[in-house]
């Protein structure tokens, strides 16, 4: 891989423009198809092959109602009023007149119809139903809805709009986002002490992600796509994108301050960083793509997604970088005498002076059994949190306070419990009969459900276009993301066998409610088999790569515990709310359901990345020494200035999302922030080399014959240095 690579960077230095030519015709194509063919995002969740999906498909064919989007006006009186009084009612009938006329709406419900008017009747809810699903629900729609609702506040009443038309957040970027690159730039200026390598630095990563996310968005008129995977693979793709750009070009510029010349400089960086590079990037892309197996659409699209940008990035880090290079020549040297040179000296030790890489790995393994029990014993107390998980995924309730749709969710929870957040459709079905045969039964059932603890109403059976089908609205005593509610739609599907042998129809619990405790009971079940099988890759992999059997048992040990602390803080601060409001988190409730996949999916991959560049350069060392303990200390030399920083600017990058007002961006980011940081700071750069201390000779142990039957990958491109011309040569001109 090494020797392909060094000769893809000479091709990519000598045809700089028309490499660079083709990337911005990529670019400007997929452009194009996006501008042509539109990318209306699709934020639905679906579970194929459950019983709620099953049930949801087929009231899709015979009461499209009940599957499609939602909204709801409610309606609160003034103090020491009442919405029964003429005025107020008056309003509401305009109101409801109005809604009826906005677009794709299907029908409007008056309250008084619907028995939607609270035991104090001061508050009202008009029932919005669309015959289309949210993702297809026109803004013009709901700009017409919200209009109606601040028609009525003219008559004295308060209103809010809520529903499922809000479930859709669209993609953000924002001045959060744009902060995160700034920092992220002024962190390459101060690693490579120079503007222009920075700018250059950040252009390739850029372009990468402008590629990856475009080629995105043109696949969505052709493919399901939320605007959820469109964030994640705009965090990851700019994250990854300029940490691999900046392993690659920092080992180009060590190279040029030794002498080397510009053309085979970047060959050498492309060969041997970039190695590196493929190898990680191969790692989160596999971790990534492994999500599509758990059966769940909108979770296969976001981890497909997420890999897309991942694989481009790395693309652009081995074609473009070098292209880049080559255009900018041996100005990319730092200059004899200047702060980047002298950095580039000590990185290879020429210069005898310490560095602050050399200081840190000298303290850690100082006394490194001390330094193990501390890092584990604080990561350790982090991760107890995650023994209260609780999975769900986020509903209104979890949108900031100021919003519409949040005050509708709580005055509903408050007026009307919090059950009509969140009602269940059971669908019932008999074999044959006529509608009123279906009536009957249906009848029954409504009343068998209404005997169920934790049931707080049931509404009478609704028929539908199909003479064999009738739909009862359950509302629970609890909300849509509690643990009773779970319970309920369990205790609903156990006695379904006993409903049917009573009163001969068939029941399926469905709704938006069922589906989302179905995706995360899904994604609960899926989570230990996912972890397994990523710990399993990491341990072959860096066995493979190291050619030990201490380091991928201590990595994958390492690896849990990134994970677990991570989880852990999300956990604290998500669930119970621990520094909530110092954080700006609007709601406090269980996780959101796919994040600890996401987490451990791209987590894996960025441990790896860390792994092999940290530890590479310690085993290079152990090779050409045989000193086990110094090995540690002069390897930590050559890479921990350039880990620390790209595990800042992923740490910027990823924060620079935690501001958004999205309960599934919003802990995802977090997550990944923190779990950055706690991977590489305190498993990487300080559990490491002490456990590598600790191990001493036996850290690079592996059995002759295990030895014997593994690949070489030659990841770092060892064969490369060894064969790298040790003289200077002339520099190329610049063109």
């Amino acid at each position: 891989m090494a020797v392909l690579l060094h000769r893809l960077g000479h091709s990519a230095y000598r045809h700089r423009k028309l490499v660079l030519g083709i990337w911005l015709f990529v670019l400007a194509a997929l452009i194009a198809c996006v501008s042509v063919f539109g990318a209306k995002l699709d934020d639905r969740f679906s579970v194929p092959g459950t019983e709620s999906q099953r049930a949801l498909d087929s009231l899709g064919k015979t009461l499209p109602e009940a599957s499609g989007a939602s909204a709801q006006i409610v309606f609160t009186a003034p103090e020491g009023h009442r919405v029964t009084e003429a005025p107020f009612t008056a309003a509401i009938a305009r109101t409801v007149a109005e809604a009826e006329r906005a677009p794709q709406v299907s029908e409007v419900v008056d309250p008084e119809v619907a028995g939607a008017v609270s035991a104090d009747r001061t508050t009202a809810i008009v029932q919005i139903q669309y015959r289309v699903q949210t993702a297809e629900v026109r803004t013009s729609s709901v700009d017409a809805i919200e209009s109606a609702a601040r028609a009525a506040e003219k008559d004295g009443l308060r209103t809010s709009v809520g529903g499922s038309v809000f479930s859709s957040k669209g993609v953000h970027v924002g001045p959060s986002e744009i902060i995160g690159v700034a920092v992220a730039l002024l962190v390459l200026v101060v690693t490579f002490g120079s503007l222009l390598v920075a700018g250059m630095a950040l252009l390739p990563a850029l372009i990468g992600v402008a590629v990856g996310l475009a080629g995105l968005l043109a696949l969505a008129p052709a493919v399901s796509i939320s605007s959820t995977a469109v964030t994640l693979a705009l965090m990851l793709g700019l994250a990854v994108g300029i940490d691999y750009v900046l392993f690659i070009l920092s080992r180009h510029r060590q190279q040029l301050a030794r002498g080397t010349d510009p053309k085979e400089s970047v060959a050498l960086a492309v060969g041997t960083a970039g190695s590196a590079v493929v190898f990680a990037g191969i790692t989160v892309i596999i971790a990534l793509a492994a999500l599509s197996v758990i059966g769940i659409p909108f979770l296969t699209t976001m981890g497909l997604g997420a890999a897309g940008a991942v694989l481009v990035a790395v693309l652009a880090a081995i074609t473009l970088v070098p292209a880049v290079a080559g255009f900018a020549g041996s100005r990319l040297a730092p200059e004899p005498g200047t702060r980047a040179a002298r950095r580039a000296a000590d990185a290879e030790g020429s210069t005898g002076r310490t560095t602050m890489g050399t200081r840190w790995t000298k303290w850690v393994i100082a006394k490194p059994l001390l330094t193990v029990l501390a890092v584990a014993g604080i990561l350790v107390t982090l991760a107890l949190p995650v023994t209260d998980l609780r999975l769900a995924l986020p509903d209104n309730g979890a949108a900031p306070h100021a919003s519409t749709e949040r005050k509708a969710y709580d005055t509903i929870s408050e007026k009307f419990g919090p059950g009509f957040n969140g009602p269940l459709l059971v669908l019932a079905e008999t074999d044959n009969g006529t509608a009123a045969t279906s009536s009957q039964a249906g009848a029954q059932v409504a009343e068998k459900l209404s005997t169920l603890k934790d049931v707080k109403a049931v509404l009478p059976p609704q028929p539908t276009s199909d003479p064999t089908q009738s739909v009862i609205t359950v509302l629970p005593a609890s909300g849509p993301d509690s643990v009773r509610t779970d319970r309920l739609v369990r205790e609903i599907r156990e006695a379904a066998p006993g409903i049917r042998d009573a009163t001969g129809a068939s029941v399926a619990v469905t709704g938006t409610t069922a589906v989302n405790i179905d995706v995360s009971n899904r994604l609960s079940d899926s989570l230990l088999p996912f972890v397994a099988i990523v710990v399993g890759l990491s341990l072959l992999l860096l066995m493979i790569v190291f050619r030990s059997l201490v380091i991928p048992v201590k990595a994958a040990v390492g690896f849990l515990l990134s994970v677990g602390a991570s989880l852990g803080l999300v956990v604290a601060v998500f669930q119970w709310g621990w520094l909530a409001d110092v954080l700006g988190v609007p709601h406090s409730g269980p996780v959101v359901s796919f994040l600890p996949i996401i987490l451990i999916g791209v987590l894996f991959g960025l441990a790896m990345d860390y792994e092999v560049f940290l530890v590479s350069g310690m085993r290079e060392e152990w090779t050409h020494t045989g000193r086990a303990r110094q090995s540690v200390v002069d390897g930590a030399r050559h890479s921990v200035r350039v880990v620390t920083a790209a595990a800042l600017i992923m740490f910027t990058v990823f924060a620079g999302f935690f501001p958004l007002d999205d309960s599934l961006i919003k802990p995802i980011a977090f997550a990944l922030a923190v779990g950055v940081a706690i991977d590489a700071f305190a498993v990487r750069m300080t559990l490491v080399p002490a456990v590598l201390a600790l191990a001493g000779r036996r850290a690079w142990w592996l059995p002759a014959w295990l030895d014997r039957i593994l690949p070489d990958l030659d990841v770092e491109g060892s064969s490369l240095q060894k064969a790298a011309p040790a003289e200077r040569k002339e520099p190329e001109p610049v063109s």
